[in-house]
């Protein structure tokens, strides 16, 4: 199984959504799951994942499902120095157990060309970073998800879910 997870946030609470996908190129849910957080962290400048990680590790707590993968919503790694960004935090915290796939929709400051994908008629990139698995491997399975548009089918879904939309 696949999961990819999204967090929005209202004032100083917050609510994370994930998905559970059992293929790369389904368009099949297998669980949703979703998990109001009371009391988050400020955001601090240069320091985002201290306030999604907590919401992430939380909504983890309530999978059963073996994981192939967790696709976030952000980056892995920053720039080309590589910086460790939010994925790189959840992939130390779960001992990296599980890879982790960033998919971002805007660049971060010096991301690398080679992070770059195109999907569907978009002019627009993705920006694709990853942990335990290699980049062009990374690359690969976000490209193969289903869906016809820039982003792909699943993780539109979970962007919704926690905006508290259930298209």
């Amino acid at each position: 199984m696949i999961f990819t997870i999204d967090v929005q946030y209202a004032d100083n609470t917050a609510l994370a959504a994930g998905v559970i996908f059992p293929r790369w190129d389904s368009d099949e849910i297998e669980r949703i799951l979703l998990r109001d957080i009371g009391e988050i962290v400020p955001y601090e400048s240069g320091n985002f994942y201290k306030r999604e990680l907590p919401c992430i590790l939380a909504l983890l707590e309530d999978i059963e499902e073996e994981l192939e993968a967790i696709v976030i919503d952000g980056f892995v790694s920053l720039g080309s120095i590589e910086k460790a960004g939010l994925g790189m935090h959840l992939y130390n915290a779960i001992d990296k157990s599980v890879p982790i796939l960033g998919v971002a929709k805007k660049s971060f400051v010096d991301t690398p060309k080679e992070c770059e994908i195109y999907r569907g008629c978009s002019a627009k990139p993705l920006f694709v970073t990853s942990a335990g698995i290699n980049l062009e491997e990374a690359k690969s399975l976000i490209t193969s998800m289903h869906g016809k548009h820039r982003i792909p089918t699943i993780l539109k879904k979970a962007d919704q879910l926690c905006r508290g939309i259930n298209a």
